[in-house]
């Protein structure tokens, strides 16, 4: 199977602490990953060093077989598109979705080039993708949360990335509307020609069943990964959120509780 991204004894400090230790990953073609963690465990600096925005202090990262540091980066970096709230929070209020999702082909933020036929025909060919035929001169102004994160996805798209990282795509949105963006997120990734998937969450409600592995951080290191049933357990959860956990799942979803300490007053 193709390795897609590879990872080996990734380093990084800062001021003299360590905020990741050791890390090893290995990511194959076919293969969506989920990434959990409390806060503090790695996961913002992982995301940073894999965009190239943040230098290992040691260790190696290859990207379709190409290492960092020996091939261009920036280069590189167009193969991984990413959907983060800093992304969110810099467009353009009176941009419409069109030119948002065509601006990705350039990497920049609030469009002010002309776009070709052929952009505008790909960024047609992406908004009817991704559910969002619809929305095309719809203004940034007036989209929904969950319109706007579909709306950033189809950027990411429009640089054909192999990776797609979801930094915490469902942040800010309500119960129905999280749920109609996962089940998106479900068929997206559900797709022949779909990009790898790197979901980032703090909840395993949000991990769908197209996610077929998941990465535990702890304190900068790997507490566990591999495929979801043998990681996403009760005792790992709990290790890694230092809190007694309840674990359900039903028809490959999950849910997770936090139980109160003994002798707490409720």
């Amino acid at each position: 199977m193709k390795v897609i991204l590879e990872i080996s004894n990734l380093e990084i400090r800062r001021g003299g602490v360590k905020i990741l230790d050791g890390v090893n990953w290995r990511v194959e073609h076919g293969r969506h990953w989920a990434i959990l963690g409390a806060n503090g465990s790695g996961k913002t600096s992982l995301l940073s060093a894999l965009t190239g925005y943040l230098m290992p202090t040691a260790g190696k990262i290859y990207l379709l077989g190409k290492k960092y540091g020996k091939s261009d980066w920036r280069e590189l970096r167009k193969q991984i598109g990413i959907v983060s709230s800093s992304v969110r929070q810099m467009m353009n209020d009176g941009e419409p979705a069109i030119e948002t999702v065509a601006s990705g082909k350039f990497a920049m933020i609030d469009l002010w080039t002309r776009l070709s036929r052929a952009d505008k025909n790909r960024a047609q060919n992406i908004l009817k993708q991704i559910e969002c035929s619809h929305l095309a001169g719809r203004e940034w102004r007036v989209l929904s949360q969950g319109e706007r994160q579909r709306i950033l996805i189809g950027r990411a798209l429009m640089a054909n990335p192999r990776v797609l990282i979801l930094d915490e795509p469902c942040a800010g949105l309500d119960p129905a509307a999280r749920e109609h963006f996962l089940h998106f997120l479900q068929r997206l990734g559900s797709k022949k020609n779909s990009p790898t998937l790197i979901l980032v969450t703090h909840h395993v409600e949000e991990i769908m069943p197209v996610f077929s592995h998941v990465l535990i951080l702890k304190n900068g290191r790997v507490f566990a990964a591999g495929e979801k049933p043998k990681i996403i357990t009760t005792k790992n959860l709990s290790s890694a959120f230092a809190a007694k956990m309840r674990l359900q799942s039903k028809a490959n979803r999950f849910t997770m509780s936090v139980l109160p300490k003994r002798g707490a007053v409720i």
